[in-house]
């Protein structure tokens, strides 16, 4: 399993630097529209509940921890802060043209 070598908030977004060198950017809203904790995704039938629409333009991560040695928290400038983003999760949500690419060719 990867993990982040290196993670910083910056203006555009969250980076992350993986212990295999790659790079991912994350946008700060897509981060928070795909938050899959239970105020976000009903817990049963994965269905989201978070309306996108509610998230503004603006959002920021304001600060993140590590959670154990599979995950990270972010506290979002809209006060939430109950989402745990797994690193196997962070890793498949990558944008990069890279990552899509290989994502596409699994389905």
């Amino acid at each position: 399993m990867n993990e982040p070598a290196r993670v910083e908030i910056k203006p555009e977004g969250i980076a992350i630097v993986w212990d295999d060198g790659h790079i991912s950017l994350y946008a700060h809203k897509y981060l928070r529209i795909n938050c899959a904790c239970a105020g976000c995704i009903e817990e049963w039938t994965k269905r989201q509940l978070l309306d996108p629409i509610t998230v503004p333009a603006d959002i920021q991560a304001v600060d993140y921890m590590e959670v154990g040695r599979y995950a990270l928290q972010f506290l979002w400038s809209d006060t939430h802060y109950t989402g745990i983003y797994p690193y196997e999760t962070l890793r498949a949500l990558c944008p990069c043209a890279e990552c899509k690419a290989a994502g596409s060719k699994k389905g």
